[in-house]
């Protein structure tokens, strides 16, 4: 035997204290760290959450500025495009504007050389007819208002052929009232 009787009742007496002791003191100290350890875990995770919670909010308002922002910049560029074809257009028109004046001062310029040259070729029309008519008549028709009479109509019955038939051409020739 190991234990002596008198000594096992000691030992257990001093067990008892012991279990008392550590009951008492060191077991309600453990209990108070391991809530402690516990309210911080938890609030430690509660905390985690929190900000978990924040950043999915934080990431949702970032989706929303983007989406927005990507609205804004469609805008922006649908905007930027309606400007370039409205400029296209303003350009489109003044060039237009441009070439009609241009086409317009042209067509004036020829219509005053037209009438230029239909003058300077009635000049020498009248005084190669005058001298025709003055070589076939066999007189000089030198005397200046009857040459300009005389041309004079002579060109005007020629616009009235051209003016009168579709192809420029009449069938017969007109002879002046004092020539027959």
């Amino acid at each position: 035997m190991l234990i002596s009787p008198r000594g096992g009742r000691s030992g257990l007496i001093a067990f008892a204290v012991v279990l008392f002791v550590v009951m008492k003191f060191v077991a309600p100290q453990f209990e108070k760290a391991f809530v402690a350890r516990r309210d911080a875990i938890e609030g430690g995770i509660e905390r985690a959450e929190a900000m978990q919670a924040e950043a999915k909010a934080a990431l949702e308002q970032y989706r929303a500025q983007l989406a927005e922002a990507r609205t804004e910049a469609a805008q922006i560029r649908d905007k930027a495009y309606a400007d370039g074809q409205q400029i296209l257009e303003e350009l489109r028109a003044r060039a237009q504007e441009e070439s009609a004046r241009i086409v317009a001062r042209g067509e004036e310029q020829l219509a005053a050389s037209r009438q230029q040259v239909i003058n300077e070729l009635r000049g020498q029309i009248g005084t190669l007819a005058v001298d025709l008519a003055g070589r076939v008549v066999g007189e000089s028709l030198a005397d200046d208002a009857r040459r300009r009479g005389t041309v004079d109509r002579f060109l005007d019955q020629l616009d009235a052929m051209a003016a009168g038939s579709p192809d420029g051409r009449d069938r017969g020739v007109a002879v002046p009232e004092g020539n027959r």
